[in-house]
This record gives structure tokens, C-alpha cells and sequence, in this order.
């Protein structure tokens, strides 16, 4: 047989183009980086390190929301610990997030601490401040004991100032842990003690002043993790045990 020839004028069979697209690169999820979005969960997000700056900016957003009655001393002091801990960006976006953005309105700050004397005589007097602090405190104690817890206040300069006597008897001022104590004054036959740890160096950390007298008397200074070490052990040991 003979094969048939192509006929005038039609073009040559070809192949058909190849319709096949080339692969598509994977879209970037709508929910990256979006309002309520843990970082850490979205692949790629968060995982960016950190840079000094960036932290500093996290830390003055922290002061900010202090000033602004959002904070109390101790949540102050822990965010601001853990901004300058933090590795990622994505760890500060967890400090901040429910935090509003900078520039919106401030919120009501709590009452301002009207009384600042704190005395016992031959007695004892424990007050846990829970209200804004603008000016000095004052702890006298007098053949008795005297504990003033700091922590729950609001401390819009993030700085403290506490001005301790003890004649014959103690003085407990408890703070949150991380910050830096400065202490002064004198003993006369008593004993002036800090029991706190130390802040990271160069970290700028909420401040309490305190200027202590004490004769034949005792003051002490202790943070959070010195004043319940048991109790601080069991909470961290339930918050870890689903790990």
C-alpha cells in the first residue's frame, strides 16, 4: 500500500500545546500576622529574632500602658523581663497583645493611694497596695512588724521611693521580681537586708528606692520568689505540668 500524500494547501499536523500550567507557589495565609494570631503558630511568622531596638520599643510601650493604668507594678516589672528575654518577634508581639496600639485613649488609672504612713507599735500592720502611688511611702515600726506589699500597685514613673524605720521591731517591704533596689540609710545595732534577684545588666527595669533606719531593729527587702519560695515553687510546677 501506498501511504497518501498531503493534500494542497493544508498546513502539517502538530502536536498540541502542551496546556499543562507551571506549579503555583503556595499562598501566604490571610490569618499571618492578623489581629489575635499567636505568631508561633503561623509557619514563617514570628520566628524572626529580635533586634535591641525593637525590644527597647516593647519596654517603652510597657511604660506607657503603666502610665496609662493598663499595668500594675508587678505585671510592669515581668513584661518588661520578658521583653528583653525575648529571642523573636514574635515573643514581644506576645508581651503587647492585649495591649492597645500607641496614641489610643488611656484608660481610667486606679485611685491614687491616699494614705502613705504605715506604723506599728508594739503591733503589727500588713497593707498590700492596690492604688496609684504619686508620692513617698512611709513604714515606721516600733516593737513591731510592719509588711508592705507593692506589688499589686500602679506606678506610673515605674519608680518607688519608701523611707523605713525600725526601732526594736521589722519591716518587710515585698516587690515584684526583676526589679532594681537601691537602698540607703543606716543600722545602729539592726540589720538593712535585700533578698532579690538581679535584673538582667543594662535592662531598664522599674526602680524602688528605699531608705531604711534601723536601730536594733531589722529591714528587709524581698521580691516575689524570697517571700513565698513554696508557694512560687507549686505554681510554677502547675503551670508546667501539661508540658
Amino acid at each position: 500500500m501506498s501511504q497518501s500524500s498531503p493534500q494542497p494547501g493544508r498546513p502539517p499536523e502538530s502536536r498540541p500545546a502542551d496546556l499543562r500550567k507551571e506549579p503555583r507557589p503556595a499562598a501566604v495565609p490571610e490569618t499571618a500576622g492578623g489581629p489575635g494570631t499567636d505568631p508561633a503558630a503561623v509557619p514563617g511568622v514570628g520566628v524572626v529574632r529580635a533586634s535591641d531596638a525593637e525590644r527597647e520599643a516593647v519596654v517603652e510601650r510597657l511604660r506607657v500602658a503603666s502610665v496609662e493604668g493598663r499595668l500594675t507594678f508587678e505585671e510592669l516589672t515581668e513584661r518588661t523581663e520578658a521583653a528583653y528575654a525575648a529571642v523573636t518577634r514574635g515573643e514581644l508581639e506576645l508581651i503587647t497583645r492585649d495591649l492597645p496600639g500607641m496614641g489610643a485613649p488611656g484608660a481610667n488609672p486606679a485611685p491614687v493611694q491616699v494614705k502613705r504612713k504605715f506604723s506599728a507599735i508594739m503591733g503589727d500592720c500588713k497593707e498590700r497596695i492596690v492604688g496609684r502611688i504619686d508620692e513617698r511611702l512611709e513604714a515606721v515600726s516600733v516593737m513591731g512588724d510592719v509588711e508592705l506589699d507593692l506589688r499589686g500597685a500602679q506606678v506610673p514613673t515605674g519608680e518607688v521611693t519608701v523611707y523605713a524605720t525600725a526601732v526594736m521591731g521589722d519591716i518587710k517591704i515585698i516587690v515584684p521580681d526583676g526589679v532594681t533596689v537601691e537602698l540607703s540609710g543606716r543600722a545602729v545595732l539592726g540589720d538593712r537586708r535585700v533578698a532579690v534577684r538581679e535584673p538582667r545588666p543594662g535592662a531598664r527595669v522599674p526602680v524602688v528606692h528605699v531608705v531604711a533606719h534601723a536601730i536594733m531593729g531589722d529591714v528587709k527587702i524581698v521580691d516575689d520568689e524570697h517571700h513565698a519560695p513554696l508557694r512560687r515553687a507549686i505554681a510554677s510546677w502547675w503551670k508546667d505540668r501539661d508540658r
